[in-house]
């Protein structure tokens, strides 16, 4: 019986995410596990092992071919195949089919919507919109996943150009504010300026107590204007994260 031969040069794999670098007029490739990849590169996975399918370089990895040691220190300067392993982990291109492209994009979109229902109301009851609702006008301002963004950026980007399609507004926050001295009055002119509403102003001995609601993009520059102002001595409080009436979503 014949025995079947497979050259050494050869590794066979399947169901692998390829990175590829093109360098010294090259092409080289690593076998990544799906899923692994970006966990490295955000640092949320440690382990190389649990990245790399195997540690060797190749020219071309769905065909088995693996890299010429000669040509690793010609172009890389070393032959160490972890160390270059991660070199094109950390430079090279990700290699996606275009069913993985789409899901990876609306997998995106929604996740974009997620965000935007999590922290926005309707203004006029302040409930909270579904998830669904916020995709759909989503596609009605034919919004387009930036892929190289991140989720958070394009939802607040996205939130001026939903107010054209439906009510929209950012959830407020509650803070108290507790600001003693001379200064009290001044710098409650300025605390006021930035926010959407007073809710309480008490006055004792000098002492303000404020409780306000405010745009969350305001709420650095409060505690900035807190801790520069009164020397470290006000006190600033976040009470709720979100100004949302309790009840069911806003589903019509």
């Amino acid at each position: 019986m014949s025995k079947i031969f497979t050259p050494v040069n050869q590794i066979r794999l399947t169901n692998v995410a390829v990175v590829r670098i093109k360098k010294g007029g090259k092409r080289f490739e690593i076998a990544c596990y799906r899923n692994k990849v970006v966990s490295w590169r955000n640092n949320l996975e440690k382990d190389i092992d649990e990245v790399l399918q195997t540690h060797t370089v190749f020219t071309n990895v769905s065909k088995g071919q693996v890299a010429k040691k000669e040509d690793l220190i010609k172009v890389f300067g070393k032959d160490d195949q972890t160390e270059i392993c991660k070199e094109i982990l950390a430079k090279g291109e990700l290699q996606v089919s275009d069913k993985e492209r789409h899901s990876a994009l609306d997998a995106m979109f929604k996740d974009i919507a997620t965000t935007v229902a999590h922290n926005c109301v309707n203004p006029e009851n302040k409930r909270p919109y579904s998830v669904s609702l916020i995709e759909a006008a989503m596609r009605d301002i034919h919004f387009s996943v930036k892929p190289n963004q991140n989720v958070k950026k394009q939802a607040l980007d996205v939130i001026p150009q939903l107010k054209t399609v439906i009510a929209l507004e950012r959830a407020q926050m509650r803070l108290r504010i507790v600001i003693s001295g001379k200064e009290a009055r001044k710098l409650k002119d300025k605390v006021v300026k930035l926010t959407a509403s007073v809710e309480t102003e008490n006055w004792d001995n000098g002492s303000l107590d404020l409780i306000c609601l405010i745009d969350p993009g305001h709420y650095r520059d409060i505690d900035e204007l807190i801790r520069t102002e009164t020397k470290g001595c006000g006190v600033l409080e976040l009470l709720n994260l979100k100004e949302i009436t309790e009840g069911d979503e806003v589903l019509e």
